[in-house]
């Protein structure tokens, strides 16, 4: 059986990093590039995979933000982002503007942008361990515990939030905690549908800021 590709649509802040991204996944058969002509016709796009924005930026600026909520606005389902310089504060607002992946442009090989694309597109996300690392160590270990027990998460919510946090995909997770992959992915819909949360980048983004985890 042949896997679709995922519709990608590529938009930089400099035409370098436009042309370089462009060059890279046009010669890639798992990602089919589309156009900015393209993104006016998803509404009548059969079903498929959701179309990914993949967004080259320095910062997380103003202007790099008006381009995420322009992707979103323009019907992309998914959104990962490359960027030069990605703090914790950067990370955190990425997250709440419904980015599911973050790779940083030193780290940005063809294949990483790949493997980027196609964890948006099936809703796992990517993060950097070492920023979700930072993240986590922001909240003392007593406080995260308190919280997580008043929050009404279950063990295996929490379980399965941390080793998320830590940069694991599903099939680790399910891997180290003896579950299927069904049932990671049933534990993480669960948690993102009754919170109200984006997807699981932004749940365990969630999760840390509370001190759920």
């Amino acid at each position: 059986m042949t896997t679709q590709p995922v519709p990608v649509w590529v938009k930089a802040l400099d035409p370098l990093s436009q042309f370089g991204l462009d060059h890279a996944l046009g010669q890639r058969p798992e990602v089919a590039l589309i156009t900015d002509a393209d993104l006016a016709t998803l509404p009548a796009r059969p079903a498929g995979p959701p179309v990914v924005a993949l967004i080259a930026v320095d910062a997380l600026d103003a202007g790099a933000v008006q381009v995420l909520r322009s992707a979103t606005q323009r019907g992309c389902r998914r959104i990962a982002l490359i960027g030069s310089t990605i703090d914790d504060d950067a990370l955190m607002a990425a997250v709440e503007l419904r980015v599911a992946g973050v790779l940083r442009r030193t780290e940005a090989t063809p294949d990483r942008i790949v493997h980027l694309v196609l964890a948006a597109a099936a809703g796992e996300g990517s993060l950097p361990p070492d920023l979700l690392g930072r993240l986590l160590g922001q909240v003392p270990r007593p406080q995260r515990r308190l919280r997580a027990t008043r929050s009404g998460l279950s063990e295996r919510e929490t379980q399965v939030l941390r080793l998320v946090a830590d940069g694991k995909d599903t099939q680790e997770i399910a891997r180290e905690l003896s579950y299927s992959e069904r049932t990671v992915k049933n534990v993480l819909h669960d948690v993102t549908s009754r919170l109200q949360l984006r997807n699981r980048s932004h749940a365990v983004a969630y999760a840390l800021r509370e001190g759920l985890i």
